[in-house]
């Protein structure tokens, strides 16, 4: 059987000629959800298949279920010799090239599943064993030239493709020369011709070269019906409407293929997160740099301050606090002590460790978010779903529809061929399904990348559409409620302390430190206009606090459990700390020779402007009456 090396689990897929739409879809997907031993489930609709993802010695259960909901499975992978390799094809940017290979790839004999990443630019097909040097010929009878990625290379993102502006600016420019030499003029002159055939070769010859190849392969694409409405309109002489409309399909083509590099740009920056190198133990007990996709499971790293971690691991030597933001949100870095987890891309804030390494780097945490990222724009929303199936059809029944309007008037009726040929080639411009169908995918690319872009994953285009259904929603805190670091919430003195005292007191311990709550600290007693005094034997106590001594006392700053190795702690602190803690905030308390003086909280504070941005009605509410003062209540009211 054959195990998938991403869920160590065994692939198994079906062809069910049955399944035709997402209610079909849906009703599959609740059989087999949650049945013991299944981990995941892929469909396609268009190819009709599933992948079954499982666990099982046997898939009779499997086979039983789709049985028990009326659908005809059929297994088409042979488990002991199908294969998947990953094709690296650098010419696929958009969905009309991927409908392109889908269409020449899907009839191929052996090849059981297609799964596209544009991001990557990148093709997995899972085929029978031999079968590969077919698809590769397949892919060059389309112009594509594709490379087999190894398993030992990493899945880096391309680089985006340099845009020659250029030839799209001088076919811009010749084809509004076109129209106003049209007007001067007053019809057709050779310099019309001229400057529009120029516009026409400069940015049209990709589209030509992609709508010839189509042609030849019975695809009537978007690339294909752009050509044939363009060669019609200069064959009956409206040469600057053929320029114009061949710039415009250009110029539409260069956007969407900006829109994927803005989610190439995406992930690079996730990617970035990680250093390429790390210190590793060697055998003979000494430390050299190493990169980090050659470290081992087991391998000891070393990590200095400021250093990011490069991958995930537990501590095995020393101390520090990690800030874990880029992975986690928590504004507040964490104290990390042997047997702690860390992570790839946190950044070790003070002090230094060594860890002992618990993933390699193409499995880190980091990693699979990376992963599901790329993933998520080959999850295909219902209404791309329906958009791709809508097209399929329409497309070559507009071509029909089309021909039919050209030579049915002048052959039947005895109508003029110039006038219905030009009905035929406006109705094919107009009637091009061209908009709808580039739309839809890249709204969806650009949607993944643009949350990406602001810290906000969303797992494919299924759960982007599933978003206009949201009655709550449930936020981060870190940096999107609140500001994103710690500051000052709480100053108490305890017992008969005199607040002055212990505040200066306090301060000049914290302003030594450069933990984040003592940098909070700090700041607020800077902020009240507080002078420090001098410390003497200044001490960091890991995992505790800090001390030094102040004039002829020793004070010290720290946790709870600082309080406690002191024998400072009481029933009434702790029912304080516990309040406290309760509302989320981190408290240190100022500890002198006569006990707890003060507590300080520090926790990230929440923005001024979130309370209104939460209070204020919805954006559809102000349309419906701009005059209103809406109350909370009332926007509870009409959306529930």
């Amino acid at each position: 059987m054959k195990a998938d090396a991403d869920l160590g689990s065994t692939l198994a897929i079906y062809r069910i000629d049955n399944m035709d739409c997402p209610t079909e879809e849906a009703l599959i997907r609740s059989k087999l959800t949650g049945m013991q031993g299944v981990a995941k489930l892929d469909f396609n609709l268009m190819q009709r298949t599933l992948s079954v993802h499982h666990e099982l010695p046997s898939l009779a259960p499997v086979e039983q279920a789709l049985a028990a909901v009326g659908m005809q499975a059929v297994r088409t992978n042979d488990t002991a010799t199908e294969q998947a390799t990953k094709l690296s094809i650098q010419r696929m940017d958009c969905p009309t090239e991927e409908a392109l290979i889908r269409a020449k790839l899907v009839d191929v004999p052996g090849v059981s599943d297609l799964d596209f990443n544009l991001v990557q630019r990148t093709l997995t097909v899972r085929h029978a064993s031999g079968v590969l040097p077919n698809v590769l010929a397949a892919l060059k009878t389309i112009d594509f030239d594709a490379r087999v990625v190894e398993p030992a290379e990493t899945s880096g993102v391309p680089e985006p493709a340099q845009t020659k502006w250029w030839p799209l600016a001088i076919s811009g420019v010749t084809a509004i020369a076109a129209e106003i030499m049209y007007w001067l003029h007053d019809g057709n002159h050779w310099s019309v011709m001229a400057l529009a055939l120029v516009a026409i070769l400069t940015g049209g010859l990709p589209t030509y070269k992609k709508g010839w190849i189509a042609i030849k392969n019975r695809n009537l694409n978007m690339n294909a019906l752009m050509s044939i409405a363009v060669t019609g309109a200069m064959i009956i002489g409206h040469w600057p409407e053929a320029a114009m409309v061949m710039v415009l399909f250009a110029l539409a083509e260069v956007i969407e293929a900006k829109s994927l590099d803005r989610a190439r740009n995406a992930i690079r920056g996730l990617m970035d997160l990680t250093p390429e190198r790390a210190t590793v133990r060697q055998p003979d007990g000494t430390w050299s740099e190493v990169e980090a996709k050659q470290i081992a499971i087991g391998s000891q790293v070393r990590v200095k301050p400021g250093e990011r971690i490069a991958l995930d691991g537990e501590v095995v030597e020393g101390r520090s606090t990690v800030n874990q933001a880029p992975i986690t949100g928590e504004s507040i870095p964490i104290e990390k002590a042997p047997g702690d987890q860390v992570f790839a891309g946190t950044i070790n804030e003070s002090g230094s460790f060594v860890y002992s390494v618990t993933a390699a780097a193409s499995n880190s945490t980091l990693a699979r978010i990376i992963h599901a990222v790329e993933a998520a724009q080959g999850s295909r929303a219902p209404t791309q779903r329906f958009v791709d199936q809508f097209a399929r059809w329409y497309t070559p029944i507009v071509f029909v529809v089309a021909l039919a309007v050209a030579v049915f008037p002048p052959l039947f009726l005895g109508l003029a061929w110039l006038d219905w040929v030009y009905r035929a080639l406006v109705l094919l411009v107009i009637a091009c399904p061209c908009a709808l169908v580039i739309s839809t995918p890249v709204s969806i690319v650009s949607g993944l990348a643009a949350a990406t872009r602001h810290g906000i994953l969303v797992k494919g285009g299924v759960y982007l559409e599933e978003g206009r259904k949201l009655k709550w929603l449930a936020l981060d805190k870190t940096g999107t409620v609140t500001h994103g670091k710690p500051a000052q919430t709480d100053f108490i003195t305890w017992r008969d302390a005199d607040p002055d005292s212990a505040h200066v007191l306090a301060a000049s311990l914290a302003a030594r430190s450069d933990h984040p709550v003592s940098k909070a600290v700090a700041l607020a007693a800077e902020t009240d206009g507080i002078t420090v005094r001098e410390v003497v034997d200044f001490n960091a106590l890991p995992g505790r606090g800090i001390s030094g001594r102040i004039g002829d006392s020793t004070y010290f700053l720290g946790n709870h459990r600082m309080v406690e190795e002191l024998g400072k702690c009481s029933p009434e602190l702790e029912a304080r700390l516990s309040s406290l803690e309760t509302d989320g905030k981190t408290v240190v308390m100022l500890v002198g020779d006569d006990g707890v003086q003060a507590l300080f909280a520090v926790a990230d504070t929440i923005r001024s402007s979130s309370r209104d941005a939460i209070t204020e009605p919805p954006r559809n509410l102000r349309r419906l009456h701009p005059l209103r003062e809406w109350s909370h209540e009332e926007t509870r009211q009409v959306f529930p």
